[in-house]
Order: C-alpha cells, then structure tokens, then sequence
C-alpha cells in the first residue's frame, strides 16, 4: 500500500512506537507526521516510512488544524 496525504498510519519504531499519526507532506522516504496533541501541525515529527505501518484510512479535507487531526484519531485511540 502506497503512503499519500491525509493517510492514518501506525508508528512501527521510536518513541512514538504503537501510536497513530495523520501524515502531512511526503518528502522523498521520510512523511512529516502529527497527532495534534504532542506532534502539533506546527512541528511534524519527521519519519523515514519504513518505520510507518499504513491503515485504510485516508482523510481527504483539511489538516491544517491540531483539532481537526485530534478528530480523525479519537477513533483509532479509543476515544
């Protein structure tokens, strides 16, 4: 499965390791990440995208928001 915009992806390795990111921009092999809460939009964390596991889910309007990003992850962390 391809990595795109927009796409819900699990942290395979890290710190982070087991979380779910929304992935903002693509650069080359690395995905500039967030969560809202600790990642914010204004600072991605920036992950090489072998250590990235990718969902089915992939979100299509804005990410230009820390709320918007916190929404589309209450489900996948249990909230």
């Amino acid at each position: 499965m391809d990595f795109e915009k927009g796409m819900v992806v699990r942290a395979k390795a890290g710190r982070d390791k087991g979380k779910f990111l929304v992935i903002l921009e693509i650069q080359g092999g690395y995905a500039l990440i967030a969560d809202g809460r600790r990642r914010r939009v204004e600072h991605p964390k920036r992950k090489k995208l072998i250590h990235l596991a990718p969902t089915k889910t992939v979100h299509q309007g804005s990410l230009e928001t820390n709320p918007k990003i916190k929404q589309i992850l209450r489900e996948f962390n249990g909230g």
